[in-house]
């Protein structure tokens, strides 16, 4: 006999249905024999004790007949523990212990030896296969609030007696609560706790507003860390799509999915592997800190502390938005639409043009420890800004503006920008030559060309900095003033 039950995979951080297809030929008379075929990993292929074990927990015997299993589609590498539940369900349905018509849920769970069920990571992407095809979804009791964020029909189960029992009818599942709220954590930093740097503040305004990738440069203790841990608190709320789309992002990545209004933010340290911050692994790639900071902030602190080669490697994704991994027998884009902020010292001892600490280090060494940001690297943020060192009057004096007021004004330039159809920082340069400009602009840009070394990527750059300047003032025109704020905004390093 046959049966089938559908389950879910992430292929990167889109879910995939997968059709569990059983099938019971004839009566084995020399030994059992139990095969899965379907590019299943070692944990997949261990699931037929694990199966056969939880059957025989349940009260129901396993008859010797050749069982064969096939995960669908086929060429789709398979990994986990999470087909045990609905090969179970399937073996099940093809001996006749279920009805057919039973079988119509996405399963998704991992059988113990005494019949349990537990928790496995892709509960989100099985509930949103689920909500997709009008189907129940059944998972582990453990992972029904993961599952829930879907908006599906979700049922949590213990055991698979319990599972045989929500699947005949006989009895409902345990329901999500619907008390469940997705709180944001408290913001790290508040504009109104940072001190001075007039000019700093400014920058990340902007570069909230238009989505720009910002580089904050200065000697230690200046603010930079904290300016830019101030940047989720000014930037506009995901929508509902977004947020779950962040949501299925941390659970590719193994991580507790919430779906919350804020904005990512990622920080990874500079030790960090390549595979942990573009993505990867052995086996089915799974999401690095550019996938999980995805539709918010990746912050990389210590800028010229990361690898060379790393830092290079990030150049096309920020500009692309998407990574492409590819491994034996699967390829992967994860999604990267990021908002690169940055913060490095001018030197190795840090203190490179700062009036009260004199600089230690020798021209080549400062030389040495610059030519680890390549300019093409350098060339992709729009904004590079010098962080000052805080006086003692700044200190003791009123603080500036909070995230909340900041925040109002991002929102409305962000709203003008809607209407184009996208941020500032992607316009392309015929959207842009379209766009209404003051006359001496061209002359500006020219000057800056010639002076200042401005490259033909930094052209375009500069305009879309000074676009969002303008719909930060609600101007329908960009000005030269505009544009020679843009320029100023673009001067460290």
């Amino acid at each position: 006999m046959f049966a089938s039950v559908t389950s879910a995979a992430l292929v990167g951080v889109r879910p995939r249905p997968v059709r569990v297809e059983a099938h019971a030929g004839e009566i084995a008379t020399d030994r059992l024999t139990f095969n899965i075929v379907g590019l299943p990993d070692a944990s997949i292929r261990e699931a037929r004790q694990r199966v056969q074990s939880a059957i025989i927990a349940t009260g129901h015997r396993f008859p010797s007949r050749r069982i064969t299993v096939n995960l669908a589609p086929a060429d789709l590498p398979k990994a986990g523990s999470a087909y045990d539940l609905p090969i179970a369900l399937g073996v099940l349905a093809a001996f006749g212990v279920m009805p057919m018509a039973s079988t119509e849920v996405i399963a998704l769970g991992e059988l113990a030896l005494d019949g349990s069920v537990r928790a496995v990571r892709g509960g989100l992407a099985a509930g949103i296969v689920a909500g997709r095809r009008g189907l129940p979804c059944i998972v582990g009791s453990d992972g029904l609030a993961e599952a829930a964020l879907s908006g599906a029909d979700v049922r949590g189960v213990t055991s698979l007696a319990h599972a045989i029992a929500v699947c005949t009818g006989r009895d409902p599942g345990e329901l999500p609560s619907g008390d469940a709220v997705a709180v944001d954590p408290p913001l790290q930093v508040d504009l109104a706790a940072i001190r001075g740097q007039a000019t700093a503040r400014r920058a990340i305004e902007v570069a909230a507003a238009g989505g720009h990738h910002l580089l904050l440069a200065g000697p230690p203790g200046a603010g930079k860390t904290m300016l830019a841990r101030a940047m989720p608190g000014i930037l506009p709320d995901l929508t509902p799509s977004e947020a779950l789309e962040v949501a299925q992002a941390h659970a590719a990545g193994g991580r507790p999915p919430v779906v919350g209004k804020r904005p990512p933010f990622r920080s990874p340290h500079h030790s960090a592997t390549p595979a942990a911050i573009l993505g990867g692994g052995s086996g089915v790639p799974v999401p690095g800190e550019l996938t999980l900071a995805d539709r918010g902030v990746l912050f990389l602190d210590e800028l010229a502390e990361f690898p060379t080669h790393l830092l290079d490697t990030l150049r096309q994704p920020i500009e692309e938005g998407w990574v492409h991994i590819a491994r034996k027998g699967i390829s992967v884009d994860f999604p990267c639409r990021i908002q690169l902020v940055a913060a490095t010292n001018p030197c190795p001892c840090g203190y490179l043009g700062d009036l009260r600490v004199p600089c230690r280090c020798s021209p080549h060494s400062v030389d040495r420890y610059r030519t680890r940001l390549s300019g093409p690297l350098l060339d992709r943020f729009d904004l590079r800004v010098t962080v000052p060192r805080v006086g003692a009057a700044q200190l003791l004096g009123l603080g500036g503006e909070p995230s909340a007021v900041v925040r109002s004004r991002v929102a409305t330039a962000r709203g003008l920008q809607h209407h184009r159809g996208t941020l500032n920082r992607s316009l392309g340069r015929e959207a842009l030559d379209g766009l209404p400009w003051a006359s001496n602009v061209g002359r500006l840009l020219a000057t800056a060309m010639d002076r200042l070394g401005l490259t033909a990527r930094g052209w375009d750059r500069v305009r879309r900095t000074a676009r969002t300047i303008a719909d930060l003032q609600g101007a329908a025109v960009a000005s030269g003033d505009h544009v020679e704020e843009a320029l100023a905004l673009r001067g460290a390093l």
